[in-house]
C-alpha cells in the first residue's frame, strides 16, 4: 500500500501465546514513562498530523476519493495524551523459518491473504491493567507493524481496526509504542485499497483514546 509506506517515511522524519516460541528478554509490563522533552514530543505529533493532512489533500496517491478532496479540512484525532506512550523491551521470538508459526497470516478486506513475520511481543500496562501486542515485520522491511483492535472501533474509530508503525531501537531490542501515532488503514477512506485486518491476538480490551478517529 503506497500510502501506508509514505506515512511510515513521514513518521521517521517527524519525530497469542505461542507455546513453541522461545522468548528473549522477558520483562514486566511497561508503564508510561514521563518524557524529558514533552514539548518536543507534542511538536512532533503536530508536525506528523500536518504532514499527513497535506499528503491527503495534495498527493497524487492520496487515499481520498476525488469527491472527498474539495471538502477535506483535515483528519480527526483524539487530543494528544502521553499516557498512551510506552517504552520497553521487545520479547523477541526465535522461530525456524521452516516452522509454520514463523509467519502470521492476515485476512484482507478484499479476500487475498498477506503474510508477515512474527517478530515478538510487547507488554505494557494502561490504567493498572496489563496488555500485550504481537509485533510483526514485513519480509523485506525493518519497520515493526502493529495492527490492532480496541474498544473504540466502530464508535469513535474505524471498525476495521487501526495501525501503528515502530522502529527497533538498538542496542537491546527496545521499542516505543505510541498510540498517538495510530492511524487508519487506507481502505477506511477508499475501498479500492487492500488492507490487512488485525488478528484477534491483537484485540485490546481497552479504549485507546489516542491517534486517529473515524474519517466521517
Amino acid at each position: 500500500m503506497k500510502f501506508d509506506v509514505q506515512m511510515k517515511m513521514i513518521k521517521r522524519v517527524s519525530f497469542v501465546g505461542l507455546s513453541i516460541l522461545f522468548l528473549i528478554g522477558f520483562s514486566e509490563p511497561i508503564y508510561p514513562k514521563a518524557p524529558g522533552t514533552q514539548e518536543e514530543m507534542v511538536k512532533a505529533f503536530q508536525l506528523f498530523r500536518e504532514e499527513r493532512d497535506r499528503f491527503f489533500k495534495t498527493a497524487p496517491n492520496s487515499p481520498l476519493e476525488e469527491s472527498d478532496k474539495p471538502h477535506f479540512r483535515g483528519l480527526r484525532y483524539f487530543p494528544i495524551d502521553l499516557k498512551y506512550r510506552f517504552e520497553g523491551k521487545i520479547e523477541r521470538y526465535i522461530i525456524n523459518i521452516n516452522n509454520p508459526e514463523y509467519y502470521a497470516t492476515f485476512l484482507t478486506n478484499k479476500g487475498p491473504k498477506k503474510r508477515y513475520i512474527r517478530y515478538g511481543r510487547f507488554r505494557f500496562a494502561l490504567e493498572g491493567k496489563a496488555y500485550s501486542l504481537e509485533l510483526y515485520k514485513s519480509i523485506l522491511g525493518d519497520t515493526i507493524f502493529i495492527p490492532f483492535y480496541d474498544k473504540t472501533n466502530g464508535h469513535e474509530t474505524y471498525e476495521g481496526g487501526r495501525y501503528l508503525d515502530a522502529e527497533i531501537l538498538m542496542p537491546g531490542y527496545h521499542i516505543v509504542v505510541d498510540f498517538n501515532y495510530a492511524y487508519n488503514p487506507s481502505c477506511a477512506y477508499n475501498e479500492k485499497f487492500v488492507c490487512v485486518l488485525p488478528l484477534e491476538e491483537n484485540r485490546l480490551g481497552a479504549e485507546i483514546r489516542a491517534g486517529e478517529k473515524k474519517f466521517q
